[in-house]
């Protein structure tokens, strides 16, 4: 397909590796909206692959195993919100602290489910015009990239368009405001925290259930971190959220599709574009003279 084989594959990868950058930055997004920042979200997303292969090997429903990605989810954002809600705890210490828990128990929990092979979600073909087998296969998309996308414009309206949202809001612009209106911070924080870190384990299942659809220690390539650029580089807005998930997707397509068309110079170099991108947008978006647009007012602070 030469050149055309390129382009369909950094646009199928845009979707495919997009995915979990996608639901992972909403999550954050959400998480953030309230004043807290979720630097554990690397271990929420290996912990939600775990648990989604292991589930769905054992059901045989990979449904049953995004139920319980978002169930491994919540917890560790459960236990990450009681752990940040006490006196002097420092947001990014606990983060790393969640990080490294979460990474821990899905390497333990998951050394039996490395071999085994779980049933993979169903694949939604849009291909179905083309007769060439690579791109019917590149042109199957996941049903959490859907749900994602959904979930995008409805946490958009959400924050816009409901008193939850606007409490939310409230809560991450200042804190203080909110208490004087009579709305609870810690309980507010506590369900942005939990619900997030359940989107954050749905991005874990479509890694290990439908791509690359299989269950290793290695399987979120930082995902987790590089959405936290993410949701800066999308201004805190969750249908920008989208957008740049699918650039960070593309980014990460690109040397796999010069690859596969026999382009091999420079392999491992596209490869780290993903990682490149999160440090040009950390690199251009960080300052200590200026105040982001979007960013919400108390984030980063103590209280």
């Amino acid at each position: 397909m030469g050149g055309w084989g390129v382009v369909v594959g950094v646009l199928s990868g845009a979707v495919r590796g997009g995915t979990p950058f996608l639901l992972v930055s909403l999550g954050e997004c959400l998480t953030e909206k309230s004043g807290k920042i979720n630097l554990g979200l690397e271990g929420v997303l290996l912990m939600g692959a775990m648990s989604a292969y292991a589930c769905a090997y054992k059901t045989g429903s990979p449904w049953v195993g995004v139920v319980a990605a978002a169930l491994a989810g919540a917890i560790l954002g459960a236990i990450h919100a009681l752990l940040i809600s006490r006196p002097r705890v420092n947001d990014i210490a606990a983060g790393i602290a969640m990080l490294i828990f979460g990474s821990g128990c899905a390497f333990y929990f998951g050394k039996p489910f490395i071999q085994p092979s779980a049933p993979q979600l169903p694949g939604i073909p849009l291909g179905g015009w083309s007769d060439v087998p690579q791109i019917q296969a590149a042109l199957k998309i996941s049903p959490l990239f859907i749900f994602g996308v959904a979930m995008a414009f409805v946490l958009q309206w959400f924050f816009r368009g409901t008193r939850w949202g606007m409490q939310v809001r409230a809560v991450g612009d200042s804190p203080a405001a909110a208490r004087a209106l009579g709305i609870s911070v810690p309980r507010t924080r506590f369900f942005a925290i939990v619900l997030g870190s359940a989107l954050g384990g749905i991005g874990g299942a479509h890694l290990s259930l439908f791509y690359p659809g299989a269950w290793t220690e290695a399987i979120s390539s930082g995902q987790g971190l590089m959405a936290v650029a993410l949701v800066i580089f999308a201004r805190w807005n969750p249908v920008h959220c989208l957008w740049a998930s699918l650039l960070f997707g593309g980014a990460q397509a690109v040397g796999p599709s010069l690859q596969a068309v026999g382009i091999s110079t420079g392999y491992y170099l596209w490869n780290a574009s993903p990682y490149v991108l999160t440090l040009l947008v950390m690199l251009f978006t960080c300052s200590t003279k200026r105040t982001l647009a979007g960013a919400p007012g108390a984030l980063g602070a103590s209280s």
